[in-house]
């Protein structure tokens, strides 16, 4: 289902495990996303998933250094392959230049993707590190900013899309995590606090959509990925 707008994120704690959820999963979705935990554990390997699965792999690592150490960094992600590398938006304008300057002159397969406001975050969470107003706003500031830089990828919840869609226009690329299927987009305990169902962050201008824990923790991976991704492409139309 190579038109499906689903990343699967491989939140696995170890490599094999991670090689198994991607082989079961893959066909179902668009692209596959290494994060932190996986990278940390695997390394270079577990971008080779993606290759092996015949996926585009989103590294997610959230960059966020001095300029120089961000641009190195993003050649090596280019090396390995990685189709997209996020970076935080709140790097600043110089950090965001030379990454995406850099991913271009590796020969601009690479996209360099901004983080505007963590789903984790709310408008009081923001309020303890000392930025004023809704997450809307700063979310769209910080888009902004990566825009004018060459970015063309932002990472932002689905509360945030519209607003994002309507600054930037149709050639942004939105990718929007805190994806939850159904009643899901309402559960408790989670640390993702701005959610939302998949048709309705499609509907509200998403590109893409993370999609993680519904997926790898569901008795059925497989069938969940298709029926997200079937949901999600149904709301499109």
């Amino acid at each position: 289902m190579t038109s499906s707008p689903i990343v699967y994120a491989l939140d696995y704690p170890t490599l094999p495990e991670a090689e198994a959820g991607a082989a079961l999963v893959a066909p179902a979705v668009g692209m596959l996303k290494v994060g932190l935990e996986l990278f940390v554990r695997g390394g270079p390997g577990s971008v080779t998933l993606g290759a092996r699965n015949d996926r585009p792999v989103f590294l997610d690592l959230k960059l966020h250094d001095i300029p120089e150490t961000v641009e190195r960094a993003v050649a090596q992600a280019s090396a390995l392959g990685a189709r997209v590398v996020t970076v935080h938006a709140s790097g600043g304008r110089a950090m965001l230049g030379r990454a995406v300057k850099r991913a271009a002159a590796e020969g601009g397969t690479l996209a360099v993707c901004a983080v505007t406001v963590l789903t984790s975050l709310d408008g009081a969470d923001l309020a303890e590190i000392g930025i004023a107003g809704d997450p809307r706003v700063a979310a769209t500031k910080l888009a902004r900013l990566a825009y004018d830089e060459g970015v063309r990828w932002f990472v932002c919840s689905p509360a945030e899309v519209a607003a994002l869609r309507g600054a930037l226009g149709p050639d942004a690329t939105l990718v929007t995590p805190g994806v939850r299927p159904g009643l899901d987009a309402k559960e408790t305990g989670s640390d993702q606090k701005r959610t939302a169902t998949p048709e309705q962050a499609i509907r509200a201008g998403a590109t893409w959509l993370v999609v993680g824990r519904p997926i790898r923790d569901a008795a059925d991976p497989r069938k969940t990925a298709e029926a997200i991704s079937e949901a999600a492409i149904g709301a499109r139309s």
